[in-house]
């Protein structure tokens, strides 16, 4: 094991100690010491971490990527410095990083149906019966796909209408309430898959056809099955549409109901971020900029205050 690899492990070990899952930027730092030991390099070098930044496994040219890329061996140098003196830590704004988030896939009613009904097609019957509730309830909660394969059976509290998402992304936590149609539709998967796996595999509410957990490898190649099946397609030039434009989908979906009903919206938007999970109302925020027609209902909102004022 070369001296680098070792202080790598030892770093990553460290920080996971501390309760970071560094579960992108683990890999990512794995490898840039493969690729120094590729080179026989002892040290982290600028040029070293630029030459791996920009030589993405997939090709990408985005250079936002690249420099999310670079930021996890960044944060390693700056640490192993102290260690080795020779090792050269690279500028935070040595790769450009103009954050460009790209426009989701917003479902409409009708798709979410039609995935549901194409989920219900699927073989053998407890597969179509867990992507079909999963859809659903994705599509009412906007629950992150992860936090829905994640739950645990003691996370879903069915009489009381809750589920409990725990320790989510940035370690976050959180009751979600349930619709009493959300409630139905999940009382009737657990007595569907009690009675195919009396005795469970797994402590996951949500199981494959063989019982235990869903396996989040295979989720995106199902679920692009599934896209295909239902007819849906994205306009030319945009990204396919995926599971996680549920969420979207639901975000965008609540804030309409919202402008629509009169409201206030930007009173109710740090509600819809704790709902969300989202660790900064920014992340919220971003859907007024980047959804058209919650910008044109906004615009009319901000000119009929105007109007009001001018009177």
């Amino acid at each position: 094991m070369s001296a680098l690899r070792a202080r790598a492990e030892e770093y990553l070990a460290m920080r996971r100690a501390l309760g970071f899952k560094l579960t992108t930027q683990g890999r990512h730092l794995m490898s840039f010491v493969r690729f120094c030991e590729e080179r026989s390099a002892d040290h982290v070098t600028l040029d070293l971490t630029i030459e791996w930044a920009v030589q993405t496994t997939r090709g990408s040219g985005d250079e936002v990527y690249q420099a999310r890329r670079l930021d996890a061996v960044r944060i390693f140098a700056r640490h192993l410095q102290a260690l080795d003196p020779a090792t050269e830590v690279p500028p935070a704004d040595v790769l450009s990083r103009r954050y460009r988030r790209i426009p989701p896939y917003l479902y409409s009613p009708q798709e979410v149906a039609a995935l549901m009904d194409a989920a219900g097609a699927l073989a053998p019957a407890l597969r179509a019966a867990t992507w079909k509730t999963v859809i659903g309830l994705l599509a009412v909660t906007g629950m992150r796909q992860g936090e829905a394969c994640r739950l645990e059976r003691d996370d879903v509290e069915l009489e009381s209408g809750t589920l409990l998402i725990d320790d989510s992304k940035f370690g976050k936590s959180r009751l979600v309430f349930l619709h009493p149609t959300a409630i139905a539709a999940l009382r009737a998967y657990e007595q569907a898959r009690d009675r195919l796996f009396p005795e469970p595999k797994g402590d996951t509410f949500f199981v494959n056809s063989r019982g235990g957990p869903l396996d989040g490898h295979n989720i995106q190649h199902t679920f692009a099955v599934l896209i295909a099946a239902a007819g849906i397609q994205a306009p030319p030039g945009r990204r396919a549409p995926r599971l996680h434009d549920l969420r979207h989908t639901f975000t965008v979906t609540t804030m309409l109901d919202w402008y629509r009903d009169g409201g206030n919206v930007q009173a109710r938007l740090p509600l819809l971020s704790t709902w969300l999970g989202h660790v900064d109302p920014k992340s919220t925020y971003w859907y007024l900029q980047a959804i058209p027609e919650i910008l044109a209902l906004a615009a009319g909102k901000l000119e009929q205050a105007d109007g009001q004022v001018a009177r």
